[in-house]
């Protein structure tokens, strides 16, 4: 039977998940001395979940954020915590456990078989309650160092693909993302739409309000760029005050619309920035798949008509959406 804890405020691991580091399963089927495991467990400020067999033990550990401190009494019915051990090392996904494994056995060969099995430490019953407290802690101290790795890991895998400034997705990342979804695109038929914006005069707003105030417009050019899109779309930067955002399954003149809708969510608002309120524009072209271009792949040819559709924006005077000639004729109303 299951008795918890009073359950208390969790410290949030890797990608805001909460943290499991301070959650002890403790599997233990003589009640009164799994009440007094539990009970230590508690005052020493761990979140205790307690259970009487090692069945019961590894269903708790297939839940989220199920502990990571598991205490395990070798002798259980059903499943005992050798074989828990081997069960918990079997599965190879998901975070590490560390297992202390309880056990009134003294015999070497019998340790032996515990730590073979998985276990990352033993205490032999009867032990002294100030001793199960230093060897839980040394196995949280090991999954504190696991979780610090991961966020460090998760910081750089954000970092590799993540534009500085705006926190966009960069440039390679951006590319990677379009090339899946042409792979997508020509698996199944589906539609699949670039854009590609360019902040009007940029150089004209550095000029007068410094880089600063420049990297203040482009945060907020690709703060509103986001917020106009889809769950579901993609949007990164480009380079320098370029950017480009991938649509998947948009109809032509959804994405019109949309792109002017793009548009307008930089213009109707100034950019509060430290040298006050800067009024910006951007250029737009959008080009769809499919699209021709004699000699180059279809990733190509999508983003060398974007890229002269913005150009033609910009030599129309700015502020406006260009189709792709190609895209022309199914997106007019």
């Amino acid at each position: 039977m299951a008795a918890s804890a009073p359950v208390r405020d969790l410290k949030l691991g890797p990608g805001g998940r909460p943290s499991s580091i301070d959650s002890v399963l403790v599997a233990e089927d003589d009640p009164i001395f799994r009440h007094l495991l539990a009970t230590w467990l508690d005052r020493w400020h761990y979140r205790v979940t307690a259970v009487d067999n090692g069945m019961d033990a590894w269903n708790a550990l297939q839940q989220a954020n199920a502990p990571q401190l598991v205490v395990l009494d070798w002798m259980m019915p059903g499943m005992d915590g050798v074989e828990l051990c081997r069960r918990i090392r079997g599965n190879p996904h998901g975070l590490y456990r560390y297992v202390l494994l309880l056990t009134a056995k003294h015999e070497k060969q019998d340790i032996i078989a515990g730590l073979d099995a998985g276990a990352d430490d033993y205490l032999t019953k009867p032990f002294d309650m100030n001793e199960l407290r230093a060897r839980v802690r040394s196995g949280k101290r090991i999954l504190e160092l696991q979780d610090a790795l991961l966020r460090t890991q998760e910081a750089l895998q954000f970092e590799a693909a993540h534009d500085p400034l705006t926190g966009l997705w960069n440039r390679g990342a951006i590319l990677d993302l379009l090339q899946r979804e042409v792979q997508r695109h020509q698996r199944t038929g589906s539609l699949l739409s670039v854009v590609m914006a360019d902040v009007d005069r940029f150089k004209q707003i550095n000029d007068t309000h410094g880089h600063l105030v420049g990297d203040a417009v482009l945060r907020e050019v690709a703060r509103r760029l986001t917020a106009s899109v889809r769950p579901y779309d993609f949007v990164g930067r480009y380079g320098g005050e370029e950017f480009l955002a991938i649509i998947p399954g948009c109809a032509p003149i959804d994405l019109l619309h949309g792109a002017e809708r793009l548009g307008h969510s930089v213009e109707d608002r100034p950019i509060e920035t430290a040298a006050g309120p800067v009024t910006c524009t951007i250029s737009l072209g959008l080009a769809s798949s499919p699209i021709a271009s004699e000699g180059n792949s279809e990733f190509e040819s999508l983003l060398m008509a974007a890229d002269e559709a913005l150009y033609c924006a910009k030599a129309n005077g700015r502020n406006r959406v260009e189709v792709a000639s190609g895209a022309r004729a199914a997106a007019a109303p």
